[in-house]
């Protein structure tokens, strides 16, 4: 197309393999913490012990606070793309949305019945705020996006450390810990009733604690923007305008990102009072992760369009899928660990479940890739696509 706009259906390529790169990396770091469940075996020899620690370490620098900030900044950039097309077509899709994120909340329960930490409700509870910032400049929203990635309800707790230097308040008031007699028992609908109410509390308390939710609802309006700009797609009329401005996001992240790493223990050290300590390092954490995240995502989209996606076009069906894969790694992943299953939570250290990660993420990529040869969206993508479109022709 001469103005180098999407067509109405039609996918950025690039997009689906980011996004399929960051569902692979979720997938592997649940494994690793036997999703939620924080029960390992004893450590059989110091080698293996070694490797574990070292293997953690590497999986959680990689992955931890990155992939899910990954995850909620192509959220945004969907819905740029629905709604646009939307608009383009003479039609409002707020209503639409909403409905939308409703389905998305369904799922979000069904998957919250199985894992304790699930990212879905969140999400649908969170996406409501790109309604009534759709129509705002992007100046606006940009503003709107950079106060809330400021951590806002965090510097009111350091005000309040400040004020108050021997407070101590507790934050969380549900804790997963609750959640774990019945994680290691033998009873599938314990289970999924704890699930569903106290680790799901304790998910969306940990959230809203730790920074969590100001900085989805900064990266959903940053993917819209993205999306505005055309900043996630590459055509002979954007192409220096995109590649460049990518090389400038990696060149001033990649030092932020050094900086803001190396730089956290001397700042955590300088503080006492526990309070106001954890909330700096919610603060410095989430400034971090996001550094990084950028870091990931240039890098990523820079190398595909550099090499045409040679190599991380595999990924494309993998993220075409990304609700059937996240669901599905919940539901099979409780199987695998929890007491009502297979129970290997109680042999399996890091090694050995990052291997069942590795193995699982490729038969999850491999059915993505045959799936796809036979239809057009995965089997949840098509559910939550047509209930979304329900009585319209």
């Amino acid at each position: 197309m001469a103005n180098g706009e999407l067509r109405s259906g039609e996918r950025v390529l690039a997009v689906d393999a980011l996004r399929g790169f960051a569902v692979m990396g979720i997938v592997l770091l649940h494994n690793i913490e036997h999703f939620n469940f924080y029960s390992f075996p004893e450590v059989s020899s110091p080698f293996l012990g070694s490797l574990d620690k070292q293997l953690w370490d590497l999986l959680f620098f990689l992955f931890s606070g990155k992939a899910y900030a990954i995850f909620a900044l192509l959220f945004g950039f969907t819905f740029y793309l629905q709604n646009h097309n939307c608009e383009r077509r003479g039609e409002d899709f707020r209503n639409r949305y909403m409905w939308r994120l409703v389905l998305l909340l369904g799922f979000g329960f069904i998957n919250a019945s199985f894992f304790p930490g699930e990212i879905l409700v969140l999400y649908a509870l969170l996406g409501f705020v790109l309604v009534p910032v759709r129509h705002l400049s992007d100046k606006v929203v940009a503003w709107i996006a950079f106060i809330l990635m400021l951590q806002p309800l965090e510097w009111c707790k350091v005000v309040y450390a400040l004020i108050h230097p021997e407070a101590n308040p507790e934050q969380m008031i549900f804790s997963l810990g609750d959640v774990y007699p019945e994680l290691g028992g033998h009873s599938l609908w314990e289970m999924i009733k704890v699930n569903f109410v106290t680790g799901q509390l304790a998910s969306l308390n940990w959230a809203w604690c730790y920074g969590r939710v100001f900085q989805t609802a900064s990266l959903f309006m940053i993917g819209m923007l993205l999306g505005r700009k055309g900043l996630f797609r590459l055509t002979e009329e954007t192409h220096t305008q995109v590649m460049r401005f990518w090389q400038r996001v990696a060149f001033y992240a990649l030092p932020s990102a050094v900086l803001l790493y190396f730089g956290k223990e001397f700042i955590y050290g300088q503080i006492a009072n526990p309070f106001l300590k954890a909330t700096m390092q919610t603060i410095w954490n989430s400034w971090y992760n996001l550094a990084f995240m950028l870091v990931m995502v240039s890098v990523f989209l820079l190398l595909y369009w550099i090499n045409e996606g040679r190599v991380q076009r595999i990924l494309v069906p993998y993220g075409k899928m990304s609700l059937t894969d996240y669901v599905s790694q919940s539901i099979i992943g409780s199987f695998l660990y929890f007491g009502y299953g297979l129970g290997l939570h109680q042999y399996c250290g890091t090694t050995y479940s990052l291997l069942i990660g590795i193995a699982f993420f490729l038969l999850q990529l491999g059915f993505a890739h045959w799936w796809f040869r036979h239809f057009r969206r995965g089997p949840l993508e098509t559910l939550w696509h047509r209930l979304t479109w329900i009585g319209k022709k």
